[in-house]
């Protein structure tokens, strides 16, 4: 056994650091596909914050392809049924100014645009049910306690040293690729000299994990996730985290002020709810919301993925959900160029890829953090006379035009993608315009692929693979369809035919073929096609114009050159 400090070598396929959501995204990508993994994380990840409440459509399609979606449902607190609704009030008991119904598509129907709504649960459980599902992938190797403190890379691989925290014992871990999914304090982010660029803290905030019982014994009147309470003793947000009387709650901080006492918060939620009950204080976090972004994602064989890469304003749901679509995003990317598949346009194309999602995201959350509860204040908002009524029917009015965007997303959850990308083929049509909440199902490429369910009541997600699927719609590129089969297996290029002549589906995707990513984007579409070509493109080969044979010979040399640090 190695003493305390002495040294010792692992060896993987892709090291990550940090196993939150995005890290623990990448790495079930990852272990999917067989690729070897192994996750370095500094912290316990336990505590009572829940940090992100919302897993948006996005995600649950996700979840649903990772086999999760029930399984995060039934862990979820709040009952499968509790709306998904916000509600702004004086106080939690005081007048109801506006409600804001279904917010972030939670609500539990079958909805034809995708196939699983959004789930209100605390991101502490989102990762339990992340961290079971590694645990059953062979190849996926978790590290607790453990820092990355440095690494450097040469064209063989990459070299990471990493302490284990208990013990003080250093050892080496050689990888093909290293992912830093370390968060807004990113190790990694500094190992490779990025810098965030953009604004720092905005406002400082405080956030609670409060315990009133009360609240469940003597519920609001009305339901809901959120709560934005509009009063001058204590403008926030009180949430409930549980129906066991759990409940976060979020204030702002005058200007110069770094901290309140116990006394003060108690008093705070007194105001914000309306009533003096018993609060029991759980947890406490000062926070300050950033608009920032990488200047870079990689450096050669290191990437950056989620906080590590950008931050914004947690107001939309976006940041964990952002995150995991980065994961999503590289996991695939990173086993194509693992398994020898994947040219490099294929790994450039990520940060081609996400750094405009982000910045649109970014942008987003800036919006809505631009209105807060403090600032919908207005006189009489409690008065019982018509000037009441008309401070409360002014503030309604402001709520809807200022806070609807926040909660109506799917425009930018489903609605975005990937213009320009050189793994995608343009067909030359025009796809739908932007907008933060409508969201029209396109097949333009670059686009999410358009959800449908199937007539045996299954979602058309189900049907695709964890490597290319092209759809078959029409009798007439049944040809084409074998030539592109050829081509993908002749380029290693994983890819399985989906046969769905008859069922009317040509007509949303508008074409006669379509070719889905892995992740669900449509890669190309269309009746004709050099399908040697159009393969190399969607592999990020589209640089060697060489027969398949001298395709796989340069696969082969990449890999016995990376044979040297794998495992």
């Amino acid at each position: 056994m190695a003493e305390a400090g002495e040294i010792q070598t692992n060896e993987t396929e892709v090291l990550i650091v940090g196993a939150g959501p995005v890290g623990l995204a990448l790495a079930i990508e990852l272990g999917l596909r067989g690729i070897n993994v192994t996750i370095v994380e500094l912290r316990s990840r336990t505590g009572a914050q829940p940090r992100a409440k919302t897993t948006n459509v996005r995600t649950m399609q996700h979840m649903r392809r990772w086999g999760l979606a029930e399984k995060l449902r039934a862990a979820a607190p709040l009952p499968y049924d509790y709306p998904t609704d916000i509600v702004f009030s004086t106080t939690l008991y005081g007048r109801t100014l506006a409600v804001i119904e279904n917010a972030f598509a939670g609500r539990k129907c079958r909805d034809p645009r995708f196939p699983e709504p959004a789930q209100w649960v605390p991101q502490y459980t989102v990762e339990k049910v992340l961290h079971e599902r590694i645990g059953a992938l062979p190849s996926v190797r978790l590290m607790s306690g453990n820092s990355l403190e440095d690494a450097s890379q040469s064209v063989e691989g990459v070299m990471a040293t990493v302490r284990d925290l208990d013990s003080g014992r250093r050892r080496t871990v050689r990888a093909h690729y290293l992912v830093g999914a370390d968060g807004a304090k990113s190790r990694v982010r500094e190992v490779i000299g990025a810098r965030m660029t953009g604004e720092h803290a905005f406002a400082l905030n405080y956030n609670l994990i409060l315990r009133i019982p009360e609240l469940d014994r003597t519920p609001p009147a009305r339901r809901a996730i959120m709560y934005w309470l509009i009063n001058r003793e204590s403008p926030g947000v009180l949430s409930p985290l549980d129906c066991n009387g759990e409940w976060a709650f979020i204030t702002r901080l005058a200007p110069g002020v770094t901290a309140i006492s116990d006394d003060e918060a108690v008093r705070r939620v007194h105001a914000a709810i309306g009533r003096p009950f018993r609060v029991g204080i759980v947890a406490r976090d000062y926070w300050a919301a950033h608009r920032l972004i990488a200047d870079r994602y990689r450096e050669r064989r290191i990437f950056l993925a989620g906080d590590a890469c950008h931050l914004h304003p947690p107001f939309g749901g976006y940041g964990m959900n952002l995150g995991i679509a980065d994961g999503v995003d590289l996991g695939w990317k990173l086993a194509a160029a693992l398994r020898g598949w994947g040219g490099d346009e294929l790994l450039a194309s990520y940060e081609d890829e996400r750094r405009p999602v982000h910045l649109r995201t970014i942008a987003e959350a800036v919006e809505n953090y631009r209105t807060l509860s403090d600032q919908l204040l207005k006189d009489d908002l409690d008065a019982e006379d018509a000037a009441g009524e008309r401070a409360r029917a002014a503030v309604a009015k402001e709520i809807v035009a200022t806070k609807t965007r926040e909660f109506d997303t799917l425009g930018v959850v489903l609605g975005s993608r990937y213009d320009g990308s050189p793994i995608v083929v343009d067909d030359g049509s025009t796809p739908p315009a932007e907008h933060y909440a409508n969201f029209e199902p396109s097949a333009h490429p670059g686009c999410l692929a358009p959800h449908a369910w199937l007539a045996d009541g299954s979602s058309l997600y189900d049907h695709f693979g964890l490597g290319f699927t092209l759809l078959l719609l029409d009798n007439t590129a049944a040809a084409l369809a074998r030539e592109i089969e050829t081509a993908a297996s002749d380029a290693g290029v994983p890819l399985q035919l989906l046969d769905l002549r008859g069922t009317g589906l040509e007509a949303l995707y508008a074409a006669p073929l379509a070719l889905i990513r892995p992740d669900q984007f449509v890669a190309w579409r269309g009746a004709d096609a050099d399908a040697a070509d159009l393969i190399r493109t969607i592999s990020g080969n589209a640089h060697i114009r060489s027969a398949p044979q001298d395709l796989a010979a340069i696969n082969d040399r990449h890999n016995q050159g990376l044979g040297r640090v794998a495992s």
